[in-house]
């Protein structure tokens, strides 16, 4: 019980689920193994599905209404999941990110989650809803989780990040004058910040680059390694060394090639000038 994950229902669609799964399975005093045998699912399959970390598919819904004798409840909740904007995989990092000592990332293109402002991320949450690829609803679900996932960086001890952004994060204007100008002020002061390091790779570094994908690199307290990546349907966690091993090597080397510090602080700066 000692690494039972609370949930928070409200959090989010499949948070809900979640905690509705775990309670049902509780009353009736049944353990993950008990219900896996009800159900054709393995434990750690439901373990997923209870932290929130798993999608419930409809077939599996339709199990665990049978297990408990809930009719279609389940199923009908169930199926709330689907339509979330938040891509399978996803919840799990966000917990994994939620205990990280140290976080390193690349990212291309954007501003990282971690380091948007609100008006940057809102931003970016209304084009997707004006391209018709997420809802308002699923809009608003984004923006908690980003909320959530930018005040767990407050805990203490603070978790060290290093971060390394493609030039194309801090030149690609997202909102407006208004909004990049306070985006890019937001940037200069987590810089500032003692846990953080931010790097930029200029466009010149060309084939110099390690990394054409976004990825993070979650370091835990046992010192265990976690790697993230996302393709347009999933979220992808590995973590067998064989393969986070060289992602690790890549970002060490491509931090070495970035801007310092200071040198992407003033480029963040110049650039800031340029907006106005």
């Amino acid at each position: 019980m000692a690494n039972r994950k609370e949930l928070d229902p409200e959090a989010s669609p499949r948070a809900a689920f979640g905690e509705r799964l775990r309670r049902l399975r509780e009353e009736r005093g049944w353990t993950q193994d008990e219900l896996s045998a009800r159900t054709g699912y393995s434990a750690s399959h439901i373990s997923g599905v209870e932290t929130g970390a798993r999608t419930p598919t409809a077939k599996f819904t339709a199990s665990t209404d049978r297990a408990f004798g809930t009719g279609d409840a389940l199923t009908r909740q169930g199926a709330a999941t689907r339509n979330s904007a938040i891509l399978d995989g996803f919840p799990e990092f966000v917990i994994q990110e939620g205990r990280a000592t140290e976080i390193r990332l690349f990212e291309m293109g954007v501003v990282p989650g971690l380091f948007q402002s609100p008006g940057y991320a809102a931003a970016i949450t209304s084009g997707a809803v004006r391209r018709g690829a997420i809802t308002e609803l699923q809009a608003e679900e984004r923006l908690a989780l980003l909320t959530r996932r930018q005040q767990s960086l407050a805990r203490t001890p603070a978790p060290q990040i290093y971060a390394v952004l493609d030039e194309s994060c801090i030149r690609q204007r997202v909102g407006g004058t208004t909004v990049m100008e306070e985006q890019l002020d937001h940037l200069a002061a987590i810089a500032a910040l003692p846990n953080t390091v931010i790097q930029v790779a200029p466009f010149e570094l060309g084939e110099r680059r390690s990394f054409y994908t976004p990825v993070t690199l979650i370091t835990l307290s046992d010192r265990s390694y976690v790697a993230y990546a996302e393709s347009a349907q999933s979220g992808q966690l590995e973590r067998d060394m064989r393969f986070v091993g060289p992602l690790l090597t890549a970002y060490h080397q491509l931090a070495a090639e970035a801007l310092s510090q200071a040198a992407s602080v003033a480029m963040i700066s110049q650039v800031r000038k340029g907006t106005s």
